[in-house]
């Protein structure tokens, strides 16, 4: 039985439709992170869920219940907000123990339960403090300690780490991340963060204008994006995507970009029968950063040589772990990861080595991935 189930779920907001046929099941015990831009209705969809919002069509079910006409505080689950929503007149104690004192929980299974989450949190000496009297990440845990305690069904995080700075943002990232591991709980994540997404995900639920556009998990996500919004989406650097051309020669399909350019650029593709309907046609073609690299790159464990290519070099990006490279293949700009000692100069002809194992093809105009 799924731990959560989202079935033909819409939303209007009158004329304005910010959900659309929503179709999700999340099993227990995975970390499932709704992912997607400002505006794309996965907060709405996570508030859908809490019962803080009424869904216009479809059904949500929580452990095998429909909810869809139960109150939020009937449905067994716990959320976690991005302004933590700490009482500041409370210390952190009675801050994680209000909501068990409203359910009437004996005082005994309290200070159990207290004693148990401040352990599991690192929270311990905190416990007498006042939120005033904490950092960011300290209320974070303690936000996280008050979900904690009901031990729910379901955890619900909207976008808990987007107060914080980079550096603490990081480390909260691998404390609930942690937390999971040692808990098991069935855990819904919203963020308009990607790197969140992969990194803490099971599943990643990737949504645009009110529609799953993706729902697999993140190595999935991350090397078959099912459309280019998620390839243009996922993955910092983006994917490089570029207008290109199909061709066979030999009988063997090739890519062309830049077609009729003195500069044009042809790679020799293995693997990809998926295509073959589109020999003669205009695709669009992805390929990641990390697959154009350094001249001698050798990538993963082939004997098969890179496809070396000569490109003029627009800018460089130094990083410390790597360095970032604006080119041109064809004429088309695209990103390069190449090692940190490597500094190309800028105007300079350079060669690069191109995994063409890691090429996607797209459809233009359906913009769903072909191979």
């Amino acid at each position: 039985m799924a731990a959560l189930s989202i079935r033909g779920l819409s939303k209007r907001f009158a004329r304005l439709e910010v959900l659309k046929n929503i179709d999700i099941d999340i099993e227990s015990g995975e970390f499932t992170v709704l992912v997607g831009p400002s505006g794309c209705g996965k907060s709405t969809l996570l508030n859908i869920v809490a019962g803080l919002e009424r869904a216009s069509a479809g059904t949500v079910e929580i452990g095998g219940r429909m909810v869809n006409d139960i109150e939020p505080k009937d449905r067994d689950i716990a959320m976690v907000f991005q302004s933590y929503a700490l009482y500041p007149s409370m210390s952190v104690r009675q801050n994680i123990t209000f909501g068990m004192e409203c359910r009437h929980v004996p005082k005994p299974q309290q200070d159990a339960a207290v004693a148990h989450v401040a352990r599991l949190l690192q929270i311990e000496p905190l416990l007498e403090r006042r939120p005033s009297q904490l950092s960011g990440g300290q209320r974070q845990r303690v936000a996280m300690g008050r979900a904690l305690v009901r031990d729910p069904l379901l955890f619900l995080f909207d976008e808990p780490l987007s107060n914080l700075d980079a550096k603490l943002r990081v480390e909260m990232r691998m404390e609930i991340k942690r937390l999971h591991q040692r808990i098991g709980a069935t855990i819904v994540y919203v963020t308009h963060d990607q790197i969140e997404a992969m990194t803490m995900a099971t599943r990643i639920a990737v949504m645009y204008q009110g529609e799953v556009q993706q729902f697999a998990d993140p190595d999935t996500i991350y090397r078959y994006p099912a459309n280019l919004f998620v390839a243009r989406f996922m993955g910092s650097p983006p994917m490089n995507t570029m207008p290109a051309r199909l061709v066979a020669e030999d009988g063997a399909p090739q890519v062309v970009i830049g077609a009729g350019r003195p500069d044009e650029v042809r790679l020799r593709l293995r693997g990809y029968d998926a295509a073959a309907a589109f020999l003669g046609r205009e695709v669009v073609l992805g390929i990641r950063p990390e697959c154009i690299a350094e001249s001698g790159r050798v990538f993963g464990d082939t004997s098969e040589a890179p496809i070396v290519v000569h490109a003029p070099v627009e800018m460089i990006e130094p990083t410390g772990a790597e360095t970032v490279v604006l080119l041109r293949l064809g004429g088309e700009p695209v990103l390069a990861r190449i090692s940190p000692d490597i500094r190309p100069k800028p105007g300079a002809l350079t060669a690069f080595a191109l995994d063409t194992r890691r090429i996607c093809l797209f459809d233009p105009k359906t913009e769903r991935l072909i191979a």
